[in-house]
């Protein structure tokens, strides 16, 4: 059997439209202070590690993120498309109470956490989890008995968790995905990404004494 795959998983750092819970997806909104100390705290951290490549989102929050590690590490970033944050279309930019006011019909459809419904001009959950389990599939196979960093969005760590605990695509999110958390996974075979281990998950020690995130809970709106 091969050497498995593993995966240090990260979330962006704070951005403003975290602080004021915005849907971002794909707008390219850049870290704020709190994102870059984040950041910073995280590089340290990742220092000892024995990393072999950092892959990151190609968006700035997420390449941000990705820079004070890249230093310690001395990797360059190469970047994806593939693992960007679920695509929420015409809502992006929005907080939950502007689209209930302007697109109640979507935002009704929404609070069913249904894994085929999509935002207008969005991605479904369906279609979210295809695109980055198909990405790990290629990072995998790419890096195979590798040690990869990934810097990522929380929507996609949503995605792997709910693959690794069996769950279904229906329902809100029950995990907690906190910016700059560690998050460690291993896949045993790059043709199986599907089949992924979670050896540590949302672990914030680097950042113990920073005040504490904003938190969307989708639970609380279902």
């Amino acid at each position: 059997m091969s050497t498995p795959t593993e995966l240090i998983l990260i979330r962006h750092g704070e951005t403003d439209w975290n602080r004021e819970l915005r849907f971002q997806g794909h707008i390219d909104v850049p870290l704020n202070d709190m994102g870059h100390e984040q950041a910073r705290r995280l590089g340290l951290r990742l220092a000892g590690e024995p990393v072999q490549q950092l892959i990151s989102s190609d968006l700035m929050r997420a390449q941000q993120t990705a820079a004070p590690a890249a230093r310690q590490l001395g990797l360059e970033i190469l970047t994806t498309v593939s693992l960007r944050e679920q695509n929420f279309g015409i809502v992006e930019g929005m907080r939950a109470e502007e689209i209930q006011a302007r697109h109640p019909r979507a935002w009704e459809d929404w609070l069913k956490f249904s894994e085929d419904h999509a935002m207008p001009e969005g991605e479904s959950p369906r279609q979210f989890h295809a695109r980055i389990i198909e990405a790990l599939g290629r990072i995998a196979t790419a890096n195979t008995g590798q040690r990869l960093l990934v810097v990522t969005h929380g929507g996609v760590l949503d995605m792997v968790w709910r693959t690794a605990r069996g769950l279904g695509l229906n329902g809100p999110r029950q995990s907690d995905i906190p910016n700059a958390g560690f998050n460690r996974i291993r896949i045993a075979e790059a043709a199986k990404p599907d089949q992924i281990e979670i050896v540590d998950w949302a672990d914030t020690r680097h950042l113990a004494d920073l005040p504490e995130q904003p938190t969307y809970d989708q639970r609380r709106h279902s």
